[in-house]
């Protein structure tokens, strides 16, 4: 299945069940594709994650019911999945920027947050360089930390800015970000600050080390100033490399990006011909 036909899916199948307890997990098997790879693929085309999007819309709903329905605030709070109105009132005021009985005295006005809808355009007709990889097993050395997928793009960026806040860059410069969910079926994933591991170094502590199975990787190079070349290559995998691809698909729950060495650039990180990688295990289609 195609990525804008797995989102058309997608989206399909949360407004059908949009009241009932339904996860990343269960849209990603419904559409037939791994729910580590959906996730990210969703939330690289949408700009939001799935959960983001469930709560968006239900609570849009919820406002349009209590405007026109004459429904209790608690009966349309648990019917839109929430366990009290305390809670219901939090996430519906930080939403509409208005009280749900306000909405019933007919005070203020409310945000509408509408289905998400695939439209064809024709893109691409450009070169992306890739290339595909065989790789050894590898051990890596690093920091780690457990993330939500909902708020990762945010969270990522601090656990970098506190690794080198501490001091830990003496010890594990940050060649290495990678993410692993080896269940491909969690709301949460490993991320890991790494270097690769010299067994004749001890292992500080708090730090540890992971060992990378041996894979075939798709792998992106990325040049330019960070994040946003990084950022634009991964939108491009998703949104172009990937529907186009006949011949592999992905291979298991782990994503690599590769960095260079900052201080060979007079900008750093920010430099226009700074380079990384992206890394993404692949096989052959059956």
């Amino acid at each position: 299945m195609e990525w804008t036909e797995a989102i058309s899916k997608a989206v399909w199948y949360i407004e059908e069940h949009i009241t009932e307890d339904i996860t990343a997990d269960d849209i990603a098997r419904e559409v037939y594709l791994s729910p580590f790879y959906f996730q990210k693929g969703f939330s690289l085309l949408c700009g939001f994650s799935i959960s983001e999007y469930i709560r968006n819309r239900r609570l849009s709903l919820a406002g349009n019911e209590l405007a026109t329905s004459g429904k209790k605030v608690i009966d349309v709070a648990l019917k839109y999945g929430y366990d009290s109105p305390d809670s219901f009132t939090k996430a519906f005021t930080r939403f509409h920027g208005i009280t749900p009985s306000m909405v019933q005295k007919k005070e203020g006005t409310l945000k509408t947050f509408a289905p998400l809808k695939i439209k064809l355009s024709l893109e691409g007709g450009y070169i992306m360089d890739y290339k595909i990889v065989k790789k050894e097993a590898f051990t890596v050395l690093g920091v780690t930390k457990t993330f939500a997928y909902e708020n990762a793009k945010e969270k990522i960026p601090e656990f970098w800015q506190e690794h080198y806040a501490k001091g830990n860059g003496q010890y594990v410069c940050g060649m290495f970000g990678i993410n692993i969910d080896e269940q491909m079926g969690q709301d949460t994933f490993e991320y890991l600050i790494a270097d690769l591991y010299n067994p004749v170094k001890e292992i500080p502590e708090g730090f540890v080390t992971r060992t990378i199975p041996e894979f075939t990787w798709a792998v992106f190079p990325c040049r330019g100033a960070m994040p946003n070349a990084l950022q634009d290559v991964n939108t491009k995998i998703f949104s172009e490399w990937l529907p186009a691809l006949k011949e592999y698909e992905f291979a298991a729950g782990y994503c690599i990006e590769m960095y260079d060495d900052a201080k060979k650039y007079p900008n750093g990180t920010m430099d226009e011909n700074y380079y990384c990688e992206i890394w993404i295990p692949v096989k052959k289609k059956a």
